[in-house]
C-alpha cells in the first residue's frame, strides 16, 4: 500500500469541512454583532438580529456563539469593534460591483480587497461612482442597467467572486451583471 489510509481521507475532508464551517460561522458572528450593536440585542425590538440568528441557526451555530456575538455588538463582551464598510469597485469588462461586508480593520480589509481585485482585473472605485447604477430594494442593491458579458469575461468574474467569497470580512456581493 502507498501510505494511504481511510482514516486520513476521512480526517482530510473533516478538516475541509471544518474550515468551511468555521469561515460561516465567522461571517454570521459578525453579523448578528453588528446588528447587536445597532438596535440592541433584543431580538423583540431588532428584526435584523432575528434574520441573523435564523440564519446562524439554518447553519448549526452553536448557542453560545451566538449569544457571544450579540453580547460583543452590545458591548458586554470585551473584544474587537466591529465596522460595517461598503466599497464600490469595477471588475473585468468595466463591470460595476459594491462589496459589502464587517470588520474589525477596515484598513487591512480594505488592502485585502485592493488585492483581490488587481489579480483578477478589476479595482477600487471612488465612492458614488458606482452606486448610481444600482436601486437599494429591502437590502439588496439591485443592477439598473443589466449588463451582457461573454463567457470568457463569465469565467473571469466567477473567480473574483469566489476570491472575494473566500473573505470572510465580506457578507454580500452585487453586480450589474444580467442573470
Amino acid at each position: 500500500m502507498s501510505g494511504h489510509s481511510h482514516s486520513k481521507t476521512i480526517k482530510h475532508r473533516k478538516d475541509t469541512v471544518d474550515a468551511k464551517r468555521g469561515k460561516i460561522f465567522s461571517k454570521i458572528s459578525r453579523l448578528i454583532s453588528v446588528t447587536a450593536k445597532e438596535k440592541g440585542g433584543d431580538i423583540e425590538t431588532n428584526p435584523k438580529l432575528k434574520l441573523a440568528i435564523e440564519k446562524a441557526k439554518e447553519v448549526n451555530m452553536p448557542k453560545d456563539n451566538i449569544e457571544k456575538a450579540i453580547k460583543r455588538g452590545t458591548g458586554q463582551l470585551e473584544g474587537v469593534k466591529m465596522e460595517e464598510f461598503i466599497y464600490e469597485a469595477y471588475g473585468p469588462a468595466g463591470i460595476a460591483l459594491i462589496i459589502e461586508g464587517i470588520t474589525d480593520n477596515k484598513n487591512r480589509t480594505l488592502a485585502e480587497i485592493k488585492y483581490i481585485l488587481s489579480r483578477f482585473g478589476g479595482k477600487l472605485a471612488n465612492s458614488g461612482s458606482v452606486k448610481y447604477l444600482f436601486d437599494k430594494k429591502d437590502e439588496d442593491w439591485l443592477a439598473k442597467y443589466p449588463l451582457e458579458i461573454d463567457q470568457k469575461t463569465k469565467g473571469q468574474v466567477e473567480k473574483l467572486f469566489e476570491a472575494l467569497d473566500e473573505n470572510e470580512d465580506i457578507q454580500e456581493i452585487y453586480s450589474n451583471i444580467k442573470d
